[in-house]
């Protein structure tokens, strides 16, 4: 065997453990919180990490992945394809991506404003005329739970008029709502909050049913509190291997 091959071995391993370990503590989550395990996906964030690892997730089963760099997801689904694959946008995206976005992603976790909801909006109804998609993206509102937008996400202000934007559009569907928790915030505080804000958009819009909330350090909190996507990256595939910019 080849030092390619023991290597590769290992990491496909080393995967697999992380991977078993991540299921059962989510199974385990939902059985605390009285839920079914189906209602919960996970979410293998994939950011920063080689296409090869994808595959290996694939064949374990994996067919959901998220990536929060444009360019990045746009060169591994130029390799890998779609077939199969449901790509999820979980980043900042800017408006002048959208073209690129909206050919590949399945939905998008991460929008914020009203400029962006109309920059996809177009995109993706230019994809669906030109036969690049078949379907409307799913949208999901990144709501800032603790009013800094700068780290990403709507004002709770704001919310209630971005969620009609997305349904009037007929290139969009609503989804639902994705959060992050404030840096050194009491993580069920922050779902529950979350929670209380997804409860209320879904008396005007009953369809945004999706609730993407929680990571490899919290996402028992968040299942606790209704999460229906936990997005887990380094519990996964361990710590990134290059730095961001």
């Amino acid at each position: 065997m080849s030092e390619g091959d023991a290597n590769g071995g290992n990491r496909r391993a080393d995967i697999e453990n992380a991977l078993t370990a991540v299921r059962d503590r989510l199974t385990a989550a939902c059985v605390a919180a009285d839920r079914d395990p189906g209602e919960v996906t996970l979410l293998p964030v994939t950011k920063f990490f080689p296409a090869s690892d994808i595959e290996i997730l694939r064949e374990l089963g994996c067919s959901e992945f998220g990536e929060s760099r444009e360019q990045d997801a746009t060169s591994k689904v130029v390799e890998l394809g779609s077939d199969g694959i449901r790509w999820h946008m979980i980043g900042h995206l800017q408006r002048n991506k959208a073209k690129n976005v909206a050919a590949w992603a399945y939905s998008i976790h991460s929008v914020d404003s009203a400029r962006l909801i109309t920059a996809l909006d177009k995109a993706v109804r230019g994809a669906l005329d030109d036969g690049d998609r078949a379907a409307p993206l799913d949208v999901l509102l990144q709501v800032s739970l603790d009013g800094d937008v700068h780290r990403g996400g709507a004002p709770r202000e704001e919310l209630a008029e971005l969620a009609d934007r997305v349904a009037e559009s007929t290139a969009l569907r609503f989804a639902g709502v994705m959060a992050v928790p404030p840096i050194e915030s009491d993580a069920d505080a922050a779902f529950a909050d979350l929670a209380a804000i997804h409860e209320n958009l879904l008396r005007v819009h009953p369809e945004a049913l999706q609730r993407s909330a929680g990571m490899t350090g919290d996402l028992e909190e968040a299942v606790r509190h209704g999460s229906t996507c936990v997005r887990v990256g380094t519990a996964i595939l361990g710590p990134r291997p290059i730095t961001s910019p």
